[in-house]
């Protein structure tokens, strides 16, 4: 049944690669959305490809996109899109960015790739299936303590009032914190390098595509409170490789 869907799955991150490429490390204008956020062509082209992609091969299909809003959301299949995640890295020049790809069905994303354009890396996990990097599996490596955990995060600035101290906590009992690489730290982890990754403030677009290829790896993907993740989860999101570590963090959170 997946076949089809990551046919076309591989098929979004190879455009999104091609609007995105000519870009990177070239004079661009930046625009700010609303969320004072920022914004390029290299966004918008990367997406209108996408977008174009699903309409022709499956136009019943809903999608969730980051730069061009919500068509047919409540399909059975939504396709949840964001073109660069990691924008601020992407102007910077930094190659710690990724197009991510999630299809949902019945709101529960059962299929995500995590695609780096510039150093060609492909992340790409199904529901059933091993989780593959660049078409070779990989798990997550153990870590049954915190204090050997190392713990990422795309900035402390997303954690706010209570979510801070909560951060706060789980960052003190681990061994290493890091942050900046935004989608890629969700790689790095079903790869076997890193043992958390702890957000806030996330919507769907951010977090879809993680939930297959970490739990393809081997890993766990909830919210705060240790709920599975889906298009309607608040943002708050803990993912980690060992089942012990995430227990772990899961109870300082809620302390």
């Amino acid at each position: 049944m997946l076949e089809p869907f990551l046919a076309l799955a591989n098929d979004l991150a190879d455009a999104a690669g091609e609007a995105i490429r000519p870009y990177f490390r070239q004079p661009i204008t930046v625009d700010d959305k609303p969320d004072l956020s920022p914004v390029t062509a290299a966004d918008r082209a990367a997406e209108t490809a996408m977008r174009q992609l699903i309409a022709a091969r499956f136009p019943d299909h809903g999608i969730i996109g980051e730069e061009f809003g919500r068509e047919r959301e409540d399909a059975e299949f939504v396709w949840v899109l964001d073109p660069i995640d990691g924008t601020k890295s992407f102007i910077s020049g930094v190659p710690l960015f990724g197009t991510l790809i999630a299809l949902a069905r019945h709101g529960r994303p059962i299929l995500g790739i995590i695609d780096q354009p510039i150093s060609r890396e492909r992340w790409i996990g199904a529901a059933g299936r091993a989780t593959t990097f660049n078409g070779a599996p990989i798990r997550c490596r153990p870590c049954p303590t915190l204090a050997g955990a190392t713990v990422f995060s795309t900035s402390p600035d997303m954690f706010k009032e209570t979510d801070a101290t909560a951060h706060g906590r789980v960052a003190a009992a681990a061994k290493l914190v890091r942050y900046g690489a935004d989608c890629y730290a969700y790689g790095l982890l079903a790869l076997g390098f890193i043992d958390l990754v702890i957000e806030a403030s996330l919507k769907p677009y951010d977090f879809s595509a993680m939930v297959p290829i970490v739990e393809g790896a081997g890993g766990i993907t909830t919210d705060w409170q240790g709920a599975p993740l889906s298009l309607t989860s608040d943002g708050r999101v803990l993912v980690a490789g060992d089942r012990d570590a995430h227990r772990q963090a899961l109870a300082l959170l809620a302390a």
